[in-house]
């Protein structure tokens, strides 16, 4: 168990018990979300080594853009025993020997940590030595070469309803696997954290659904107080990679707009790491410090049918104030800064000319000052 520093009056030990918390979301949760409890299928087809057809020339034509240069050069015996076109008889050492005499930086490539299965049998299983219809010489379109080992990411894919861009655009699954061999599991060419900031570092992006995306590397470097997850550099705790149900590819629901009708299942995500009694009790002295006396005023914001999410006043990734709480959140389809104006103080806090009049609430007494 891991005690944590709550809002004032608040028994830190309401907290769920971390293993760490936020990777793991709770049976009880699962339940309601059934598709959540299948574990996500990432197995390789295991294939023998392609020879043949899969490495012989392509015939010339319209789509055959690239070719390796010793081949476009009729230099055959760079890696055969004869200079013949026709007839340029067996390879003179193995592939990865023959690729190598040329490509000498593959040889320190090779020696890295996690080496690429394919890449160690042979060169061959994904380049033609001849020529292409792609770039690098690769024998077929990137991510339809890579999904025909891994068949669990190909599902995924497939029947993701949100779709993450960086498995289709620029490089493709090169974007974040290096496909020959890495110091860092899973092939990553960085440690994922930063690879997530890398691309998510620019303003103006758009995300599928029309609206802006942030600018990570700006913000988190201008909000100090980061969210667990993101502390421990842990973008997967919250989001899938290669493609999910959920919305920004979250890895269970949680509510996108600014109003939502209270479901606990709609707040798989939040629950995962919190306790939902935090906003689904009326009444507590110990839950939250967000009281006024003993009335739950995260009940009183959430908890109803035109209730607000926990977006409404809390930042998810980075915030200038402890507990995550807003300066301002985006509001309406045009996203104006709606101010949050929260103030802390000494028995409490306030709200200042939000979506209400300015209200504080009192926590250091039993008895709430507002009516109910």
């Amino acid at each position: 168990m891991e005690r944590v520093e709550l809002p004032s009056g608040t028994d830190s030990m309401t907290m769920r018990p971390l293993r760490p918390a936020w990777l793991l979301l709770w049976p009880a949760l699962l339940l309601t979300t059934p598709a959540l409890a299948a574990p996500l299928k990432t197995e390789v087809i295991k294939r023998a080594t392609r020879r043949g057809l899969a490495v012989a020339p392509l015939p010339p034509g319209p789509n055959v853009k690239w070719s390796h240069a010793p081949y476009e050069a009729g230099d055959c015996a760079i890696c055969h025993e004869r200079n013949d076109r026709a007839n340029p008889g067996p390879i003179s050492t193995s592939v990865n020997e023959n690729c190598y005499s040329c490509h000498e930086e593959f040889k320190g490539i090779m020696a890295r940590r996690f080496k690429h299965v394919p890449a160690v049998e042979a060169c061959t299983n994904c380049h033609n030595p001849h020529n292409a219809t792609e770039r690098k010489l690769l024998s077929g379109e990137m991510v339809e070469m890579c999904v025909a080992c891994h068949k669990g990411i190909k599902d995924q894919i497939a029947n993701a309803k949100v779709r993450h861009d960086a498995v289709s655009t620029g490089e493709k699954c090169s974007n974040c696997h290096n496909p020959h061999a890495a110091n860092i599991e899973k092939l990553l060419i960085q440690l994922p954290f930063d690879l997530c900031v890398k691309c998510h570092s620019r303003d103006g992006m758009i995300a599928g659904d029309g609206k802006p995306m942030t600018n990570f590397k700006a913000w988190l470097a201008d909000n100090k107080v980061w969210h667990e997850p993101v502390k421990a550099k842990d973008c997967s705790a919250c989001h899938r990679t290669h493609g999910g149900s959920n919305f920004r590819l979250l890895v269970a629901p949680y509510p996108p707009a600014f109003y939502a009708p209270y479901e606990t299942k709609a707040y798989a995500l939040c629950f995962g790491c919190h306790n939902d009694k935090v906003v689904s009790v009326p009444e507590t002295t110990t839950l939250t410090g967000f009281r006024d006396g003993s009335r739950n005023l995260h009940y009183v914001h959430v908890h109803k049918e035109r209730g607000r999410t926990c977006r409404a006043c809390h930042e998810v990734h980075a915030s200038k104030q402890a507990h995550h709480i807003r300066e301002g959140v985006p509001y309406g389809p045009k996203g104006w800064m709606l101010k949050i104006n929260y103030t802390r103080t000494p028995t409490g806090g306030s709200c200042a000319k939000t979506c209400h009049e300015t209200k504080s609430y009192n926590n250091k007494t039993l008895t709430s000052s507002a009516p109910k």
